[in-house]
């Protein structure tokens, strides 16, 4: 069931980074109040995970992964341009999260 938390708190957590972009620096209401609502269930999310897993796996899964997504909405959603720099630093985070994986971490 942990993991299923954490891609939940991942998910959250892209959504509330993208509500952020979406809210032009906290000027449009909705977006504002739904970045923290998502941030908030994030965090209680990610926290049910580690009753499970260790943080340094959570953490590091919950954070890699989140960058990877929210790099790609970037480029889908807002334009963002996507280089070959990016996209092998992407590849990089996407690596150490299934290092971390295949090391272990979980109870």
């Amino acid at each position: 069931m942990s993991w299923v938390y954490l891609v939940a708190a991942i998910l959250f957590e892209v959504a509330g980074t993208t509500c952020m972009k979406l809210s032009h620096g906290f000027e449009k209401l909705t977006p504002s109040i739904l970045l923290f609502v998502f941030y908030v269930i994030s965090f209680t999310l990610l926290s049910m995970t580690l009753k499970k897993m260790d943080v340094s796996v959570a953490y590091a899964i919950w954070s890699g992964l989140g960058t990877a997504l929210i790099a790609v909405i970037g480029v889908v959603w807002f334009g963002e341009d996507l280089t070959w720099q990016k996209t092998g630093w992407i590849a990089l985070i996407i690596a150490g999260v299934m290092g971390l994986n295949l090391s272990g971490g979980v109870h």
